[in-house]
């Protein structure tokens, strides 16, 4: 090392494949998807904004970014994160950003655009020779966008797409494992364990190694469905739809956290509505751990995004603290208290019948909300973006008069 020049030891600090984990490093051979499966900590979007910086070099010049929001293509896969490709890049071949036009561009012409998983419908048209996806199995609209990704990638003799993501047991996760083409690669957060912080491993990998959800988000494990959970995957896939009709009510509902720090429950928000058909059709999670005032505001903002009827909020967790926040943040917001005088597993079994019998629809994927529905054992603490959607879908559809009532067409 002491004998290189400056210029060799910058040459060797950007060569990937002298930094990288074997499998972190595109595989050779004839292949058309690389599917990087990883818990958390792998250095998966390392290895994704890598082998598109790899694909520019080799004179690839039409390519998608796609990731589950235009924030997390942005900040994660472009710009802002330690992996980004603004980030990685070597002084020498620096690629323009312009974010208005959600474009990337190499000096010998290469193009990036940025699309993403909530939005399928912009990747109709445009034709791609590379594609990076990142989180597939949290795209809102996962097969959707796969779709029209792959009517896109036409482009020139040998197209390719990595995907990097920590897995979920859904449809297009499973096709792309039985099809041929695919290279399945799958990795520990403990294959990082040098690179990652001393909080991290504390916090994060102590507490979940060993448990279902940890084979998932440590192990990159494909899990099947927990027999002892009131959902299944394939239960809420029968009933998944992309469109809902016409809403006659819509609801947004509450599981409050009074703190917001590391080892705090997120605060649960979900709204959903009511069809003209009689269904309950879940319309967005927005839950997030945050102080009082943060999830008081996610609450008001998806209130009025939704045009929502009213805000209802558990009160037997913080008192009167949920209508308080709400009324702060905005007092004009229809608010109603709801009390969990029963049991967890007898206000959660009605929702979960109404699943069963078909009435309930996930407009789109909705990933953390359906890992706690498939992995919560009755008798479990329940965790909050459940609860949220127990509440949100009994406001609408189940008459709390008479037991296991459910309301009407």
């Amino acid at each position: 090392m002491n004998e290189l020049t400056d210029e060799e030891a910058l040459s060797l600090l950007y060569n990937w494949e002298f930094w990288a984990r074997e499998n972190q490093i595109s595989p050779s051979g004839d292949w058309f998807v690389w599917l990087l499966r990883s818990g958390r900590g792998f250095g998966k979007t390392r290895a994704g904004a890598e082998w598109v910086i790899k694909r520019v070099n080799q004179g690839f010049k039409k390519i998608a970014l796609v990731g589950q929001t235009k924030a997390d293509v942005r900040d994660t896969m472009i710009e802002l994160g330690e992996s980004s490709i603004l980030k990685i890049s070597p002084p020498w071949n620096m690629p323009s950003y312009e974010s208005s036009k959600r474009r990337v561009t190499w000096p010998n012409g290469a193009v990036a655009t940025a699309f993403s998983g909530d939005e399928p419908d912009q990747l109709r048209g445009p034709g791609h020779d590379t594609a990076w996806v990142d989180e597939l199995a949290k795209f809102k609209y996962a097969e959707e966008t796969w779709s029209n990704l792959m009517f896109g990638l036409r482009e020139g003799p040998n197209p390719r797409v990595c995907v990097t993501t920590t897995p979920r047991p859904i449809k297009i996760i499973k096709e792309l494992l039985k099809n041929p083409r695919t290279v399945d690669v799958r990795g520990s957060s403990y294959d990082n364990i040098e690179n990652l912080s001393f909080d991290y491993q504390e916090m994060v990998l102590k507490k979940y190694e060993g448990t279902r959800l940890g084979r998932q988000e440590i192990e990159g494990e494909i899990l099947d469905d927990n027999p002892d959970a009131l959902w299944s995957r394939g239960l809420l896939e029968k009933n998944r739809v992309v469109r809902h009709p016409p809403l006659v009510r819509i609801a947004v509902a509450i599981d409050p956290e009074a703190t917001a720090n590391e080892e705090s429950a997120e605060t649960g928000i979900v709204a959903a509505g009511l069809g003209s058909d009689g269904h309950g059709y879940v319309l967005e999670d927005a839950s997030l751990r945050a102080s009082p005032q943060k999830w008081g505001n996610a609450a008001a903002t998806l209130y009025y995004k939704l045009s929502a009827d009213r805000i209802v909020g558990e009160v037997n967790n913080g008192g009167d603290m949920v209508e308080h926040v709400i009324r702060t943040v905005d007092k004009k917001i229809p608010f109603k208290k709801v009390w969990a005088s029963r049991g967890k597993l007898i206000r959660a079994e009605p929702v979960s019948a109404l699943y069963e019998q078909g009435r309930v629809h996930h407009v789109g994927m909705f990933a953390e909300l359906e890992d706690q529905l498939c992995e919560w054992v009755p008798g479990a603490k329940s965790p909050d973006r459940l609860d949220a959607l127990v509440w949100a879908i009994t406001e609408l559809m189940i008459d709390t008069r008479k037991k296991g009532g459910v309301w009407g067409r």
